[in-house]
């Protein structure tokens, strides 16, 4: 059977590569091909030193879990809701929700470290990770922080990048153990309240929109299937009203939130009968219908041909 290759990770530390001027090999954590899950930490200075060369922002692809350090002037945004950061914060990022951040200033410090979910799969740590306040969808999990529990965190921080470049043998049940601390400290602290909207409201909506969709694909396996399906599911995520997403993408884009939605999945459907050898059942499936007749009619309302005719 064919599949549709994962390349998340891959394109995370190419991209890491092409900003540290690195081999790829010297970037992966000594021993990780041996652990479940994956794990490594970053300096956000050097992160922005290559920001300021070459004006993109790297490690932006949100394909796992992220926990940063922030110490300058920046600002979050998730949706209609922007968060200034004045001086330290302590960020929680979920692939499930899209956000992002922008440094306001070139001082800045602190750290970040990147881990998929298997990394801290429940029966290493007892814990689900999507079930954790911080992490939950509607939230903005940004908490800023005075000077003296920044350094409490860096700490931490500090104490992961010495123990992902020892020789211990558990160090990556050391690593856990620290991460669970960040998740811990950060459930202890109050989140920042100091939001606003401006007139780039409808802009970010409809970008985290677009990228909240677009998470979703490609479909990389039958056992795969489409998590976000309507209008309503895709406003829970971005933590505001449906009416007020679907005014939103109409206003600027002429098009209805379902027709969008619509619009893409015939896309990966499009590409699943072309690339793949699943059976219809299979596609029907990972796109979210239930019943084969249903993809069928949503495919032929859609394209004017059958599926079985498309792949023909």
């Amino acid at each position: 059977m064919k599949t549709l290759k994962s390349t998340s990770l891959e394109e995370f530390y190419k991209e890491a590569a092409a900003f540290t001027g690195r081999d790829i090999d010297t970037l992966l954590p000594p021993g990780i091909n041996k652990e479940i899950g994956h794990f490594n930490i970053f300096d956000i200075s050097e992160t922005i030193k290559q920001v300021k060369r070459k004006n993109i922002m790297p490690y932006n692809r949100r394909a796992y879990y992220k926990i940063s350090l922030i110490r300058g002037k920046n600002r979050a945004e998730y949706a209609d809701k922007v968060i200034d950061i004045e001086k330290n914060a302590l960020l929680f990022a979920t692939p499930k929700v899209p956000y992002h951040w922008f440094p306001l200033e070139e001082n800045q410090a602190g750290s970040f470290c990147v881990f998929t979910d298997e990394f801290l799969i429940k029966n290493l740590t007892g814990i689900v990770l999507d079930e954790l306040p911080i992490f939950k969808s509607g939230g903005y999990p940004v908490f800023e922080i005075e000077d003296e529990e920044a350094e409490e965190l860096q700490l931490i921080f500090n104490k992961m990048k010495t123990e992902i470049a020892s020789n211990y043998v558990y160090k990556y049940d050391l690593l856990r153990n620290y991460v669970m601390e960040l998740i811990h400290q950060g459930q202890k602290l109050q989140p920042a309240t100091q939001l606003h909207a401006d007139k780039n409201a409808s802009a970010r909506i409809i970008s985290l929109f677009i990228e909240l969709l677009e998470r979703q694909f490609p479909i990389e396996s039958p056992e795969q299937k489409l998590v976000l399906r309507t209008a309503k599911e895709y406003a829970e995520r971005l933590a505001i009203h449906v009416n007020h997403l679907n005014k939103v993408l109409k206003d600027n884009m002429r098009r209805t939130t379902t027709d969008i939605i619509s619009s893409r999945i015939i896309q990966e459907a499009k590409i699943l009968l072309k690339q793949t050898d699943w059976n219809i059942s299979e596609i029907a499936y990972s796109l979210g219908f239930e019943e084969v007749a249903h993809f069928s009619n949503f495919f032929k309302r859609q394209t004017s041909v059958a599926p079985v005719s498309f792949r023909s």
